[in-house]
């Protein structure tokens, strides 16, 4: 107190205690002297103390009696005014600490008296206050008059004064045990406090201080007093009511408990004497029984009275609180109490204050955990905490089940609850109107009970209304819903207690957990046994708490689980419901943690039921753990407790109607929002403890679905649920409230899923294994029928997988196995589709994940991912395979580059699509393959290359599609390509990849099994896609044959040069003749029906519209790629052993070819016999000669080594198919091809020739409209191999062979062409022109004749032969040929065009004119070149010839061409001029004697032809073949008649009696009258003229017979000319006016034209060879010839003129006879 202590104060003090002297003084100067006298004595005190001393207020303290005297005094005057200055004056001196112990004393007694004369109560209570808490002066029997003073002056009549003192009471106790404890601080050094055991046993108070013995004394009476009993200490007390003790009592306990807990005397008393004392007050209330009546007790009851034993609860809380560690045992039996309080039959207000006292524990939960230890763990002991949770359970279900009788309002009602219906009860008090709404107050109802929940205290703190009450006498009315609000909170506050203790002890042990092993993993050697030592006690630490946590949870939980789920049923309050629900879930999760798991699962079980409609059927709630809780009662300690199902009724607002999911779904069922808000709690369960769930994921996750399921929401990708409106139609109704929840609900619902990747991996397994089995029951709902089936699972599964992506491996099998086995192939399709969504975005998601280590480096991994997409491939559903393919497809985009060993499961998938799967599976699968042609090759192992080849191949044979067949197989080309391009590398990675196999191999002693062993494996790689290409060969679709075969020969062609060289020998005999037998096969036996249409509206070509048709386009094909490679790699084969036996097959096949009856193929197998021949045809220029770059040297040579500058590929790719076929860039160096040496395979070629040309042209015997008939082109192109054939074996040809050849020439050429393709071969019969058949015979017999010509003498008998086959062509123009007994329409016989139109006949002969002309001309010329051979000579041939060719002049006119007769005459002349000279010469030898008849018969049918001309021959014709006939005379005149002495008799004979006839040839008499003039053959009889009579006047004249003969004729001759001039005047004169007839006329023309001609022959000629006779003669015409000249004919006049003209020659003077004689 430093402020009294300062100067300044003390100052003060002495001046007021000068004036109080003063002012006592004058008061008591008249009445009271000697008080005044004191007082006066006291100011000299005083003032001498103050002088004397310089501790003044010490030296105050020592004489305090006597200062204080005069104060004391004026006290006992009993005067108001008085005593009020002295009271006034005393209390500032003991507020300055200047009273001592006596002096203090002495002011008690003082007090005392005041108080016994009731004279200022209130002044006392404040100066007893001040002396005791102003200093510790008073002791003992001072202290307890002071406190009884107060007691005393508690139970005045003042009420003032009452409470008053009742305060001073409360505060001098607190102030006498504050003492003590500051008595112990100060002593605390010397002495440490001795904690008292609770057995204490001593009484004595010797040992006690002397605060702490006040202290004792005082609470020693207390309890003496509240007993009834005097008090030992307290001496003068008269009275002392109960309560008043109870609450002094209580405060101490509460205020001071270190003072009991440190002192043994103050435990003792707490033992002894508070607990019996507190036990016998309960007695009262424990024997009550409300309602039952007291006459059947044998002694009146003691009714409870509420203020004691409100307080007695107060003080049991205090001592439960402060002093459970020292009153075990009572406490037991206090806990006991309170529970029994609780029953039903006691009083409201008293259960309602015991629930208060309970609710002051259950905020405790140390001491609840104490009790748990105490008791419930004890074995024979009460099981105190089970019993206080329980009570509390059975106190709830109470309230609903018993109405309160303690309220009128419901009591009333209590009756008729079951008539008026559940909502009547609560009518009145429990729905306030408000706007003419109606709101419902929070509140629990249930089965008709209507309780509001009344807002009582905040959460975790018992404030209590009622053990507050200090001041109510009668007990108060508990107003409704109070004890039920409390008991509530008790629940919740119990709970949340417990669970964040256990939580928080949980989380200190597992991290001391952690830090240990850390440690006891560390390496140092030393510290290890202390480390174990510690650990183990840490072990055994934690072993005990667990054990009291388990034991706590397994004591509580069946109450609490009763209470709440009673209370989660009735509760109407959202908040209410709230905390219910959170209580069970924070139970939920601590049992789960602590692994107990039947609590665990009972409340989630609890969780779920609330989440559901009522009364909904789940099997999973009601089958398993649920089977232990629901409708059992349990018996808890005797007493019941029934587990209440969810009642229909609760008044909760629907906010969805759903279908329920059942295979057979009745009705619809709703969702309160209550259930919503259940979802919501489950689903945080799941999502904040999932790790502790456990088997329990599947009462959870069955919940969650139905609820999903009702809801309507529907998986979408990534297996998040999404509201979506139910499939089965408008039984879903949800309300807008709902509305805007269900993403909030489906966002949870995902979240959940997602933390499952911080489960441990047990906890996951539960979870996956609970999806799983949730899934299976799906599936078996989904069975048989086709609705909408639930997909919770499955989506769950997804999603759960897709978040545990970095640790996949360990949930991998079970979550695709039951993908798999299960849902995939479950036949509800919504099902399975969702189970192959699943299934490949888990396998996609897989791939992408980024793992630790990469997937590259993990390839186990990759194939454990990738192993459920090649087993997607085993079920037969096309939706399940689509989604397969389409999963591939993502995976190749994305992964492709990195799928490295997985290549093999990825191709195996797209293999695996069979044909009968649709189209769609094809096209998707095939797709993939494109994508891994195009973008893959190179980034997968090359093992698998092979795999890629099998893979586009089967695409190839499939026949859904044709595109996707052809387009594989231009997959397969591009595939060549790049085993092309990538050669080495793949070559050098198989070659190790074999020889790690062949090491394998070897070791397990197995042999090595490959395709096409013992190739190497590229070569293998090759071969394997050759005889792919070649199955396709022989598909039976058209096109991809064709296709397929294109490509073949192509690969074969651009990339087999990177074959091993004895590879060939597999590619030849395995793939190429294995194909081309197969072809042929299928070729022979192919369907001859016409196909009407190639599908849907395609037309097909007339060439193509029969099986066989197409199969001939295929064998054409494989044909000519076999012989292109024959040829273009015949330096590869021919080295290979058996060169001459593939030959000799080959040939075969051409043969057969060549031989089928089909045009097509036919050609062209004889276009390959050429390409084999290695005869190039003739190109043009679009598409080059393929002549093959061939090495001269017997090895094989990588041509791809040869290349250009500049050119990095030995390859150039361009576009053209044509290109494509494998030619070689034209930057290599050009190389000589080699011939085939062998002759004995060029002989096997010619005989095949043979075998074809025979059997080809050979005529058929009978005929009908399917003969076969050898096509045109087919023959000429037989014909065009022999002239390169012959080359090679012309010098083993010999006769023999040259006739085969003939035959062979002769049938070919008379081989008709049917009358459809004869427009187009036969050139229309003005164009004189050969078929390219007939120039091939021409060049054929051309190439022999020339050979002939160079080689030696023996081959030079050859020429008649050729003569005589040159010949025959030659008779056909007037004679075609015939072919066997076909009857042929011979198109020349009917000139002018018309006919080819309508040509009835079947076959068309050849029009034969053009060629047999050729022929001829080729006749003539090698006549020309071998006209002097001695084997021409022999054989006749001119006379052959000259008999072949009277033929067509003997016809003239009748020729089928005009032309050819004028061929004939031309070529007879040119024959004969060379002819003629060596017929003469070999004269003598008689080898042309028959020849000159033939010679003359020809000239004869020639000239004097019987044809008639045709009708419409113009003038010029005429003149012009005239002139030929001149020509043929002239040529008599020069060439025959000359040389008549070699000649024989006869000939010339002939040959004068041929020229008289033309000579004197009369005219024709057809001649119409017109042209007569003209068909006189004029010129021709000049000529004829002239040579007869050049010839009769030559001086050569051998024999006078000739010169006779053409002296006779000549004078026949005139005399005719003079009868016929002579008749024509005479007729002229007789017929006057009319003119001659036309013939008569001509006539006279025609002689007189002949006169002329002779007379000009006649000058010609030398004269002394004519006869003066004939002069005679002729001049003797003269006068005949001038009497013509009268006629009127201008023509006759005309010619007249003519015949007069030459007489003026004989006009000349006579001259003398001498002369003439001479002449």
């Amino acid at each position: 107190m430093s402020g009294t202590n300062s100067p300044e104060a003390v100052k003060k003090l002495l001046e007021n205690m000068q004036s109080d002297l003063r002012a006592l003084s004058l008061e008591c100067k008249k009445k009271f002297p000697p008080v005044k006298e004191a007082a006066e004595s006291g100011i000299i005190k005083v003032k001498t103390i103050a002088a004397r001393n310089t501790e003044i207020l010490a030296a105050l303290k020592e004489n305090s009696s006597e200062v204080v005297q005069p104060f004391l005094m004026g006290c006992g005057t009993k005067e108001p005014k008085i005593t009020q200055l002295c009271l006034a004056a005393i209390q500032r001196l003991m507020s300055h600490e200047v009273v001592s112990e006596t002096a203090a004393g002495n002011i008690i007694n003082m007090l005392w008296q005041l108080m016994e004369n009731s004279l200022e109560e209130l002044k006392l209570l404040q100066t007893v206050l001040v002396l005791l808490t102003t200093n510790t002066v008073v002791h003992d029997e001072a202290l307890s008059k002071a406190i009884v003073l107060c007691f005393r002056l508690h139970f005045t009549k003042d009420n003032i004064t009452n409470n008053t003192a009742a305060a001073t009471v409360r505060q001098v106790v607190t102030v006498v045990f504050e003492r003590m404890v500051a008595e112990d601080e100060r002593h605390k050094d010397i002495q440490p406090p001795v904690l008292v055991q609770g057995n204490s046993n001593r009484r004595s108070v010797s040992t006690l201080k002397p605060c702490a013995k006040d202290a004792y004394m005082l609470f020693q009476d207390l309890c003496q007093l509240v007993n009834a009993d005097a008090p030992y200490w307290l001496v003068g007390m008269t009275e002392m009511t109960r309560t008043f003790g109870l609450e002094l009592l209580e405060s101490v306990l509460n205020d001071f408990p270190q003072v009991f807990l440190q002192h043994q005397e103050f435990s003792f008393l707490l033992k002894e004497r508070v607990c019996p004392l507190v036990i016998k007050l309960f007695s009262p209330n424990i024997k009550f029984r409300q309602g039952s009546s007291t006459s059947s007790s044998p002694a009146p009851v003691e009714k409870p009275y509420f203020p004691i034993c409100m307080r007695l609860l107060r003080v049991v809380s205090v001592l439960i609180k402060q002093f459970y560690s020292l009153l075990v045992t009572e406490c037991e039996i206090f806990l006991s109490l309170l529970v029994k309080f609780l029953d039903a039959d006691k009083p409201q207000w008293l259960r309602a204050v015991a629930v208060e006292s309970i609710h002051r524990l259950c905020v405790q939960p140390q001491l609840l955990r104490s009790f748990c230890q105490s008791y419930d763990m004890k074995q024979h002991s009460t099981k105190v905490f089970r019993d206080i949770v329980n009570a509390l359970g059975s106190f709830i279900q109470s309230l609903f089940l018993v109405p309160p009788t303690g309220n009128p309002a419901t009591a009333n009602q209590a009756g008729n609850n079951n008539s008026s219906g559940p909502v009547s009860a609560p009518a009145n008090s429990g729905m306030v109107g408000i706007g003419g709404g109606v709101t419902l107050l929070p509140a629990f109802e249930y089965r008709g009970t209507w309780i509001p929940i009344l807002s009582i205290t905040v959460q975790g703190s018992a404030k209590a209304t009622y053990l507050e009450m200090l001041d109510k006498v009668e007990p108060p009315t508990i107003p409704e819903g109070y004890a039920m609000s409390v008991a509530f909170h008790c629940l919740l506050d119990l709970v949340r207690g417990i669970t964040s203790m256990i939580e928080g002890e949980l989380g200190e042990a597992e991290t001391e957990d952690h830090t240990i092993t850390e440690e006891a993993s560390s390496p140092t050697q030393s510290s290890e046994q202390q480390d174990l030592q510690s650990t183990s006690d840490q072990v055994d630490k934690e072993t005990v708490s667990r054990a009291v946590w388990e034991e706590m949870v397994n004591a509580c939980w069946c109450g609490l689980l009763a209470a709440l789920s009673l209370l989660l049923d009735a509760s109407t309050d959202e908040a209410a419901t709230e905390n219910i629900l959170k209580a069970e879930l924070t139970m939920a999760a601590l049992c789960g943690r602590l692994g107990l798991v039947t609590s665990r699962d009972a409340f989630i079980t609890a969780i779920c039921k609330g989440s559901l409609p009522p009364h909904y059927a789940l099997t999973v709630l009601n089958a398993t753990t649920a089977a232990t809780l629901s409708n059992k009662s349990y018996s808890i300690q005797g007493q019941s407790v029934m587990m209440i199902s969810p009642s229909s009724e609760s008044h909760q607002q629907v906010v969805a109607v759903g279908q329920p999911l059942a295979v057979q779904p009745q009705g619809t069922v709703m969702l309160t929002s209550k259930n919503i808000q259940c979802m919501r709690t489950l689903l945080n369960l799941a999502h904040c403890h999932g790790a502790v769930l456990g088997t329990s994921w599947q009462l959870v996750l069955a919940t969650l679905q139905h609820l999903v399921w009702i809801l309507g929401l529907k998986p979408s990708s990534g297996g998040a649920l999404k509201p979506g409106r139910a499939v089965e139609g408008p039984s879903t109704v949800l309300t807008t409230a709902v509305m805007t929840d269900l993403p909030v609900i489906s966002n949870i619902l995902s979240r959940l899923f997602e933390s499952s990747q911080y489960l441990d991996d047990v906890s996951l397994h539960h979870l996956i294994n609970a999806l799983c089995s949730l899934s299976l029951e799906a599936m078996d709902m989904a069975y048989g029928n086709n609705k909408e089936p639930s997909l919770f699972a499955v989506a769950k599964l997804l999603e759960t997988g897709l978040v545990n992506m970095h640790r996949i491996e360990i949930l991998w099998r079970p979550l695709t196995g039951h993908l798999l086995e299960k849902v995939c192939q479950h036949p509800n399709s919504r099902m399975r589709e969702w189970g192959a969504e699943a299934l490949t975005s888990l396998i996609k998601a897989g791939l992408t994940f980024t793992h630790e280590p990469p997937l590259s480096q993990n390839q186990r991994l990759q194939l454990l991912l990738l192993n459920p997409l090649k087993e997607m491939s085993n079920i037969n559903h096309p939706d399940i395979r689509l989604k397969q393919l389409e999963c591939v497809l993502q995976i190749l985009q994305s992964q492709g580059d990195s799928l490295g060993p997985g290549w093999p499961l990825v191709l195996g998938v797209m293999g695996a699509i069979r044909n009968d799967q649709g189209e769609s599976l094809i096209r998707t699968a095939f797709q993939c393959l494109q994508l891994v042609v195009t973008d893959f090759l190179p980034t997968m192992p090359c093992t698998c290359l092979q795999i890629v080849v099998d893979v586009a191949g089967s695409f190839g044979l499939h026949n859904q599609e044709l595109n996707i067949s052809l387009t594989s197989i231009g997959l397969l080309w591009n595939i060549s390509d790049y085993f092309f391009q990538r050669g080495e590398t793949i070559e050098k990675e198989l070659n190790r990849e074999e020889a790690a196999q062949q090491k394998q191999a070897e070791e397990k002693g197995v042999a090595l099994h490959r395709p096409f062993h013992p190739a190497p494996p590229f070569d293998c790689l090759w071969l394997c896609l050759y005889a792919k290409l070649g199955e396709l060969c022989v598909d039976p679709r058209p096109a991809v044959r064709k296709s397929a075969g294109q490509t073949l020969f192509s690969t074969v062609g651009a990339h087999g040069t990177l074959l091993q060289h004895s590879t060939w020998h597999t590619v030849i005999w395995k793939v190429l003749f294995h194909l081309l037998d197969r072809v042929r096969e299928s070729s022979t036996t192919a369907d001859k029906e016409k196909i009407e249409s190639g599908g849907g509206n395609i037309l097909i070509h007339h060439s193509r519209d029969t099986a066989e048709k197409q199969w001939a386009e295929t064998w054409v094909l494989t044909l000519a790629g076999v012989a292109r490679i024959f040829n273009t790699r015949r330096y590869l084969l021919q080295p290979l052993g058996d060169f001459s036996r593939a030959w000799d097959v080959l040939l075969d096949h051409i043969q057969s070819a060549a031989l089928s009856k089909n045009n097509e193929v036919s050609l062209a197998a004889l276009k390959s016999f050429q390409e084999i021949l290695q005869i190039v045809s003739p190109v043009r220029d679009s598409d080059k000669p393929e002549t093959p770059p061939v090495v001269n040297v017997p090895v094989p040579v990588l041509i791809g080594s040869i290349s250009g500058p500049g050119l990095n590929r030995p390859f150039l790719r361009t576009d053209s198919i044509g290109e494509r076929l494998g030619r070689y860039s034209s930057s290599e160096p050009p190389i000589v091809t080699d011939e085939l040496e062998d002759s004995n395979l060029w002989w096997a070629a010619w005989n095949t020739w043979y075998r074809i040309g025979s059997e080809s042209t050979k005529p058929p015997i009978t005929f009908d409209k399917l003969t076969f008939i050898p096509s045109q082109p087919f023959l000429t192109a037989l014909i065009q191999i022999f002239p390169a054939l012959y080359q090679h074996i012309k010098t083993g040809f010999n006769m023999d062979d040259l006739q085969k050849l003939g035959v062979i020439l002769h049938s070919a050429v008379s081989v008709p062409i049917s009358s459809d393709a004869s427009p187009f071969i036969l050139p229309s019969y003005t164009e004189a022109v050969l078929t390219s058949l007939q120039e091939a015979v021409l060049t054929a017999l051309d190439v022999l004749q020339k050979a002939i010509c160079v080689g030696p003498d023996n081959m030079q008998i050859m020429y008649p032969a050729i003569f005589d086959q040159l010949l025959a062509f030659v008779e056909f123009s007037c004679k075609p040929p015939q072919y066997g007994q076909l009857e042929t329409k011979h198109i020349a016989n009917a000139k002018y065009n018309q006919i080819q139109l309508f040509a009835p006949a079947e076959w068309v002969a050849l029009n034969y004119v053009p060629f047999a002309e050729r022929s001829l001309e080729v006749v003539v010329d090698l006549y020309q070149k071998t006209a002097c051979h001695k084997a021409v000579v022999n054989e006749k041939v001119l006379q052959n010839i000259i008999k072949t060719l009277r033929v067509p002049l003997s016809l003239k006119y009748s020729c089928p061409s005009e032309s050819t007769w004028k061929l004939a005459v031309s070529s007879l002349l040119k024959v004969l001029s060379i002819g003629l000279p060596v017929a003469r010469q070999h004269a003598a030898s008689g080898k042309f004697d028959s020849m000159w008849p033939e010679l003359a018969n020809t000239f004869e049918d020639f000239l004097f032809t019987k044809s008639i001309p045709p009708d419409n021959l113009s003038i010029q014709e005429f003149q012009r073949n005239e002139s030929i006939d001149v020509e043929v005379v002239q040529l008599i005149s020069t060439e025959i008649l000359p040389y008549a002495n070699f000649i024989p008799k006869e000939f010339v004979g002939q040959i004068m009696t041929m020229l008289n006839k033309g000579s004197i040839h009369s005219q024709s008499s057809s001649f119409t009258e017109a042209e007569i003039d003209i068909r006189l053959r004029e010129e021709f009889s000049k000529m004829c003229f002239e040579t007869l009579l050049q010839f009769s006047f030559s001086n050569k004249v051998t024999t006078p017979q000739e010169g006779y003969i053409s002296r006779m004729a000549l004078s026949v001759l005139l005399k005719r000319s003079q009868d016929v001039l002579h008749r024509y005047i005479e007729d002229e004169r007789l017929s006057g006016k009319c003119p001659l007839p036309r013939q008569q006329v001509t006539e006279i023309i025609f002689v007189l034209k002949a006169v002329s001609t002779l007379i000009d022959s006649l000058k010609k000629t030398q004269p002394e060879n004519v006869d003066g006779n004939t002069w005679a003669q002729v001049i003797a015409l003269y006068p005949t010839l001038v009497e013509c000249i009268t006629c009127s004919s201008s023509e006759v006049c005309s010619a007249l003129k003519e015949a007069l003209v030459p007489f003026k020659d004989f006009m000349q003077p006579p001259a003398s006879k001498v002369q003439n004689g001479e002449s």
